[in-house]
């Protein structure tokens, strides 16, 4: 059992048309064809078509969890939904073995006008349950998905949140060979996704799943591979602390072209804020930042503090360096300024950060100057996702 293949795709490929009035045209002509018994070819793009999945095969076993990431628009929700039939691919073959549950979008597969408890019957018997089976889920379900008082309410009135623990809830509790889960947990709250995340590892070993998420710490501690798409291409399919890398890499190659697109605040006293110099430097598990900038300033501000706050690529603050805590001070004069900022042993897990870099009085009651969105770079060292550094 545990060797099972329930999930295999082969070269599977789907275009779209950036144009609706060509792509309709593209879609009576196929038809056409297709009654006329001409056949379609499906190899080559037409005029404003693109791969939104491009020749993409896998196989995942029973007790494998996937986690499928890449940047938005890499083709991720699309492979999903072919996968779970909800569009047609173009060429290639999928094979799936069991029952399905898939939780892909915000209330995809919920009737709007019907209650809580009337969509659970719906979904349990799409999936092949019997109303006794599914009656006996019922519980389970609904203090699952902490939808009590609103479960025999029209689900037209439930919020985002509650759309999603009902449908992971049903997803989950019918007991799925495969579970199809799209980025739409991070609509849910914390202790909602911890209770989720702990329900799929407790499904694992029966189930494959198939996990999209632009969490890496969510990744790290779920899946058991990773699949990097891009572009509807994959760029890796492997272990789960390479495809990080992979994943990370790919951030920065995009954001490669904004790092010299600084957004800058300032206070009106201050005339013209540069950016002279920026590097970074990874020794082990430590990393050191050295930052060179200089303010014109119109006045004299006096003694200064400058904090830097390092964002990981999902915006979180995960650390930070301030001059008042290492007893460096600044003195901001009328004219020409020019400061050195020298952040050593910064202990960084691997991933993608921004620096946001501000300047203020000594009491820290707002900014002098404001330095963000530009700074970018990139730490690969043995900590994975999971966990801030080793010891």
């Amino acid at each position: 059992m545990a060797d099972d293949v329930l999930i295999s795709c082969e070269g599977v490929s789907k275009k779209f048309c950036r144009s609706l009035k060509r792509s309709l045209w593209y879609g009576a002509a196929d038809m056409a064809r297709e009654v006329a018994g001409a056949g379609t070819r499906h190899d080559r793009l037409r005029k404003d078509e693109f791969w939104a999945v491009d020749d993409v095969s896998f196989e995942l076993r029973r007790g494998e969890c996937l986690g499928l990431v890449g940047r938005n628009g890499a083709g991720k929700t699309t492979l999903l939904k072919v996968l779970n039939g909800l569009i047609k691919p173009d060429s290639g073959s999928i094979a799936l073995q069991g029952k399905v549950g898939a939780l892909i979008a915000l209330g995809a597969g919920f009737n709007p006008i019907l209650t809580g408890r009337e969509n659970i019957y719906i979904n349990g018997s799409i999936l092949g349950l019997t109303k006794r089976e599914i009656h006996d889920k019922m519980e389970e379900i609904i203090d699952f998905a902490e939808i009590r008082d609103f479960v025999d309410s029209p689900v037209q009135c439930y919020s985002s949140g509650m759309n999603v623990r009902l449908g992971f809830a049903v997803a989950a509790s019918m007991n799925p060979d495969i579970l199809v889960v799209d980025e739409v947990l991070a609509v849910g709250d914390s202790a909602f996704k911890v209770r989720c995340y702990n329900r799929i590892r407790e499904m694992l070993p029966r189930t494959a799943v198939i996990l999209v998420s632009h969490s890496m710490f969510d990744i790290v501690r779920t899946c058991t591979r990773v699949m990097v798409m891009r572009k509807g291409a994959i760029r890796f399919h492997g272990g789960v602390a390479e495809g990080i890398h992979i994943y990370n890499e790919l951030n920065v190659e995009t954001g490669e072209n904004e790092t010299q697109k600084l957004v800058i605040h300032k206070d009106n006293g201050i005339e013209d804020v540069q950016v002279d110099h920026f590097t970074f430097a990874c020794q082990g598990l430590d990393t050191a930042i050295d930052l060179g900038f200089s303010v014109h300033s119109k006045i004299a501000f006096g003694e200064s503090r400058i904090r830097l706050v390092f964002f990981d690529d999902s915006e979180t603050p995960v650390a930070e360096w301030d001059s008042a805590y290492h007893n460096v001070r600044y003195d901001v004069r009328a004219g020409r300024n020019d400061f050195h900022v020298v952040a050593d042993r910064v202990r960084l897990r691997s991933g993608t950060y921004r620096i946001a870099v501000v300047l203020t009085d000594p009491l820290n009651r707002g900014y002098t100057v404001g330095i963000e969105h530009g700074l970018l770079f990139r730490v690969r060292n043995g900590a994975l996702a999971g966990a801030p550094y080793k010891i």
